[in-house]
């Protein structure tokens, strides 16, 4: 397979992003590729908390979160999907699909053998991420949802249609000038970080490529399996669930939020935050520490 492999001088420096690099190689069904994955506290903790991303971003969208829950004394894993962060990135565009990436991390959490995990998602992150549990529901046992949904139809939102412009009408598209536009708080620097990750146009196939996934149509793949999430989460889920709203996201903000919440068992009324947008997890020290406080409770 043609990949590509971000030289690692790109990731020294990064503000706030010291963490160790961890690396999983020739997972069944992805010989070959080598992704990458944070893993934080101790490997023995009770509790896991997992972290998936979205686009166009990598775990450095979690570097607020993750010292916050370790410590807690717990285990924290952020992931890179494949195309993004530190992860190896296929340039093949029909490699990006909703199943190939589901199915890779199914096998990276059989893989780490992660039990009483807390799913932490966002964006992309919950798209696929909300749709694992179902799969492996002994190994689950919290929620923390940020500005996401399930793909159950066609998607029909003209704040998703800039966004997907944004995203493929440049196929050297400036992730750090996209961060800045979507999260405004983000200094230089940060938003530098963010665009690390894709020295150039090569390195973005799958930041222009993931946008194209979202369904247009009633047949699109992972519709499917998301109508299942969907009654998961509805029928099945007794765990406990935190829900944060980045209360400023024409997109994935209150109006699918709160329908969200309506959907998932149990789901409390959730932390709005007035001032973020879909990147919730940039105001993320307020947020894990809200949802520590209400699991605890």
């Amino acid at each position: 397979m043609d990949t590509l492999r971000t030289p690692d001088e790109r990731f020294v420096g990064l503000p706030d992003y010291d963490f160790r690099p961890h690396y999983v190689e020739d997972l069944p069904g992805y010989r070959g590729l080598r992704g990458h994955y944070l893993d934080e506290g101790p490997k023995d903790a009770e509790r896991v908390f997992l972290c998936l991303h979205g686009e166009p971003t990598w775990s450095y969208l979690y570097r607020k979160m993750i010292p916050v829950f370790a410590a807690q004394g717990a285990r924290v894993v952020a992931p890179d999907w494949l195309g993004f962060g530190r992860s190896d990135k296929p340039r093949d565009a029909g490699f990006h699909t909703f199943h190939t990436h589901r199915d890779y991390m199914l096998g990276f959490i059989r893989h780490l053998d992660l039990r009483r995990v807390t799913l932490v998602c966002q964006d992309w992150g919950g798209v696929l991420g909300l749709t694992i549990p179902q799969s492996m529901p002994e190994r689950f046992e919290r929620l923390l949802i940020m500005n996401t949904g399930l793909m159950m139809g066609p998607v029909e939102s003209p704040a998703f249609d800039a966004w997907k412009a944004d995203m493929t009408s440049d196929e050297d598209v400036d992730v750090g000038a996209m961060m800045r536009k979507y999260a405004p708080s983000l200094s230089d620097e940060e938003a530098a970080a963010y665009a690390a990750p894709f020295p150039d146009a090569r390195f973005k196939v799958a930041v222009r490529r993931f946008p194209h996934m979202i369904a247009t149509g009633p047949d699109a793949e992972g519709i499917t399996v998301s109508r299942a999430a969907a009654r998961f989460w509805n029928e099945e889920w007794r765990g406990q669930t935190f829900m944060a709203i980045g209360m400023k996201d024409a997109m994935l903000g209150p109006s699918v939020m709160h329908p969200m919440r309506e959907l998932i068992h149990g789901c409390p009324p959730p932390m709005e935050i007035a001032e973020a947008g879909h990147f919730v997890q940039e105001y993320g020290v307020e947020v894990a520490e809200a949802a520590l406080a209400s699991f605890a409770g």
